[in-house]
């Protein structure tokens, strides 16, 4: 019996302590939780004890913690009014369990439209909210794994351009190391065929200048003979034309000459007459021959083609042809005829040519052999000069190339040298990345330059969302066109849109894989703790 009873109180001690141990257990679990106040976050739990008084999150003013939405704004922050619309600048806090948590203007709060999808800014405003959150939240689930495949797909065709802008980068860095390795021997074979050039040329200089003296002197035979046909034609022209044979030239002896009527109304004035002597009233013949015949040649030339050669007439003024006169007394004839009567003459009596005309000297065979020989070297050192600038050239641009920014990893390389294009209804806008953007009407017309690539314009903290193209053709009474390119991460190279929100400044929507960013797989977002950090 005893040991019954030895039992019974044991067993009833140990149901106490079990007891006692799960009240304690709830009792730290309600300490530990933080109460707060309708419309506070969790973060901000702790600045709302009710055990305390409150002081504004300003540190304007401290009151007690009954204060807090009781509907009367005492803070100049609005804090101490979180749950209520007291504050026109407090905040509400939503906590969308489910969804996205969420702050509203605390002016919001019971005014009759649902803000937050779990309904708890409208406490007391009668409107019929429901809570939307967990269907919210799964939209939004949805479109989060929807933008992370997406994202995927993105950044694994980045993977591959950056593999492809590494591999080019360093394909360019090897030619460009070949080139200039090419580039020391193209230097010094110019050198040597530059030396050979400058010693083939010298003994063809040599023998050549003997033949240069000969066709000196023959071209100045020439223009002597030339000056003297001149001459002659000239003198001819004055003893014609001086008719008194005084040896001077007077107005009334042109004035017989209809030739001279030089404004058609079949009479020579004194002035007309005076235009051929430079305003004079006679010319000596030394000045005729020197410059009064080139001034009154192109009107006898005139003459002779347009009299009847078979009607002289000296009365009337007439200029006779040579067949109408004696040789003493007709008009000489001028160079153009003389050339017609040499070609009769020539068919003939074949005139020899002189042994030594200009570009058309025969020089012996040395002479010949030199010449061949310094046209060798020359073509030679042109080859190797012409080759040693297509290196430089190609250097160059390699160096460009490498030059620019293709972004952190080189993903924006494989872009370099393709263009794309997009239609509106009047022009075909094209972007070449890391060259140009153009436009060109639809129905025709010129192509218009928006901008070539300056460099890379996005903020601070995204360098490559943007890309920067200036010094494009100027517009009518206005500025340079300039052009900015958004990028956004897309499964492709692909242009969206083109607009212009001022004058002459374009914007472009481009979507590139080399956009994306390492995708991070979308949270449950059933957590509040997790939403508001």
């Amino acid at each position: 019996m005893f040991h019954k009873e030895f039992r019974a109180i044991i067993f009833q001690n140990v149901l106490i302590l079990c007891a006692s141990a799960v009240l304690w257990k709830q009792t730290t679990v309600t300490a530990t939780q933080v109460t707060r106040p309708r419309g506070v976050s969790l973060a901000r739990a702790s600045l709302y004890s009710p055990d305390a008084d409150f002081t504004c999150l300003d540190g304007s003013a401290t009151f007690p913690f009954r204060y807090v939405n009781d509907d009367y704004c005492d803070c100049q922050d609005g804090s101490d009014e979180p749950g209520t619309s007291a504050c026109p600048n407090g905040s509400f806090y939503c906590r969308n369990l489910g969804h996205e948590a969420m702050i509203v203007p605390s002016s919001r709060v019971n005014d009759g439209i649902c803000d937050c999808c779990d309904a708890a800014d409208e406490y007391q405003s009668g409107a019929n909210c429901v809570n939307t959150c967990k269907e919210l939240g799964s939209a939004a689930q949805e479109e989060a794994q929807r933008r992370y495949e997406l994202e995927s797909q993105g950044y694994a065709i980045k993977l591959e351009y950056i593999n492809k802008g590494r591999q080019a980068k360093l394909s360019q860095q090897e030619r460009n190391m070949a080139l200039k390795a090419e580039q020391v021997e193209a230097e010094a074979l110019r050198a040597e065929k530059e030396r050979e050039k400058h010693e083939a040329e010298e003994p063809e200089r040599q023998a050549l200048d003997k033949y240069r003296q000969i066709e000196q002197e023959a071209v100045k035979e020439k223009e002597e003979i030339e000056r003297s046909k001149q001459e002659t034609e000239a003198s001819k022209a004055f003893d014609w034309l001086d008719s008194n044979q005084d040896g001077k030239l007077q107005v009334e002896e042109l004035q017989t000459h209809v030739a001279f009527d030089q404004n058609q109304d079949g009479t020579v004035t004194v002035d007309e007459a005076k235009f051929f002597l430079h305003n004079e009233e006679e010319m000596e013949k030394s000045d005729f021959i020197a410059t009064g015949w080139p001034l009154i040649k192109p009107f006898v030339m005139k003459a002779q083609g347009l009299e009847n050669p078979s009607q002289p007439d000296q009365q009337t003024g007439e200029i006779p042809l040579p067949d109408d006169h004696q040789q003493d007394e007709s008009m000489p004839e001028t160079e153009g005829e003389e050339e017609e009567d040499e070609e009769h003459e020539e068919e003939a009596e074949p005139v020899k040519p002189s042994p030594v005309t200009p570009n058309s000297v025969e020089y012996d065979a040395e002479t010949q052999e030199l010449i061949e020989a310094a046209n060798k070297a020359r073509n030679s050192y042109d080859e190797a000069d012409r080759r040693l600038r297509d290196l430089e050239r190609e250097i160059r641009q390699l160096e460009e190339s490498n030059s620019k920014d293709y972004g952190p990893n080189e993903e924006y390389q494989p872009m370099d040298g393709q263009c794309y294009e997009y239609s509106d209804r009047e022009y075909t806008y094209k972007l070449c990345p890391f060259d140009n953007g153009s436009q060109r009407p639809k129905h025709g017309g010129s192509e218009t330059r928006l901008g070539s690539w300056d460099s890379w314009d996005g903020p601070a903290e995204n360098k490559y969302g943007a890309m920067k193209y200036d010094k494009g053709v100027q517009c009518w009474n206005g500025p340079q066109r300039s052009l900015k390119v958004h990028l956004s991460c897309g499964m492709e190279n692909q242009l969206l849109s083109v607009s212009e929100p001022n004058r002459c400044e374009y914007e472009m929507k481009f979507t590139t894989p080399a956009a994306c960013g390492e995708p991070k797989k979308p949270d449950d977002g059933d957590s509040e703790i997790h939403d508001e950090l």
